[in-house]
């Protein structure tokens, strides 16, 4: 699963990391421990409309947009339903009524610097961060949905809610010693496709990449226990990425350093 993770770098740097536009009008701040609920940044594609609302079907721009993480189904009568939807499994997420209308249309990425994973031990939950060893964001598949109630008296969402789940897969060789699941990671030759909203998630262009990642992937993290401080999500600073020397039964790790995969 990914029920954590780190956003550090600036949306500017993102969107030249990502060829995207920054639409989030410089709304975040680095985050250290992203948790459920709170608003992510996404990279999104779609169609420009006009005036009147018509999308333009020959064109598509990708931008960076502030969502929140938990996504709430269109159909749902309450945006409660989403701090249970922050992660949907890649294997059948096309199938599930939840998530089935977003991964067909509404596919997006969702950029961190790292995510944390814990260990359970017969006595003890030691986290663990993930990253790519040179620095670059890592790209997790996510999907995102529009709601809108039906009724709003309150006019508490008059622009509705738009919210976004993390994909995941199994997890991949040291990295399945901490936990059996992971986010699906996706290198950059998966973009295009991935974003494309025009594209449905059983054409191959997009069922390729609902796999585990690869060998040269996972070769190009770098996997270190870390405090237990981010066991809260009080706790929020660099301090939160320190490797920890104090673990009771600490990790055999053989991931290979190398260079982001193309």
């Amino acid at each position: 699963m990914c029920g954590r993770y780190a956003s550090i770098k600036a949306p500017t740097d993102l969107a030249d990391e990502f060829r995207a536009v920054d639409a989030t009008d410089g709304a975040t701040e680095p985050d250290y421990n992203v948790a459920p609920t709170k608003s992510i940044v996404t990279v999104v594609q779609r169609h420009p409309r006009d005036a009147d609302g018509t999308p333009d079907p020959d064109v598509t721009e990708r931008t960076l947009r502030l969502v929140k993480w938990g996504l709430v189904p269109s159909w749902a009568k309450d945006p409660k339903a989403g701090a249970r939807m922050i992660n949907a499994r890649s294997e059948t997420a096309a199938e599930k009524p939840a998530f089935k209308r977003a991964m067909n249309a509404r596919r997006c990425l969702i950029p961190a610097d790292g995510w944390y994973e814990w260990q359970r031990g017969p006595d003890h939950k030691q986290p663990y961060y993930t990253r790519y060893a040179d620095g670059s964001s890592l790209a997790m598949a996510g999907i995102w949905e529009f709601w809108k109630p039906k009724d709003d008296p309150e006019n508490a969402y008059p622009d509705g809610l738009v919210t976004a789940s993390v994909l995941t897969t199994g997890a991949v060789g040291d990295l399945a010693q901490v936990h059996d699941r992971m986010p699906l990671l996706l290198p950059p030759s998966a973009w295009d496709a991935w974003l494309d909203p025009d594209t449905g998630a059983d054409d191959e262009s997009v069922a390729a990449w609902l796999v585990p990642p690869s060998d040269e992937l996972v070769g190009s993290l770098e996997l270190r226990p870390v405090s237990p401080l981010v066991n809260s999500v009080r706790n929020n600073g660099p301090d939160l990425l320190a490797p920890f020397e104090d673990v009771p039964e600490p990790l055999q790790l053989d991931l290979l350093a190398g260079p982001n995969p193309a």
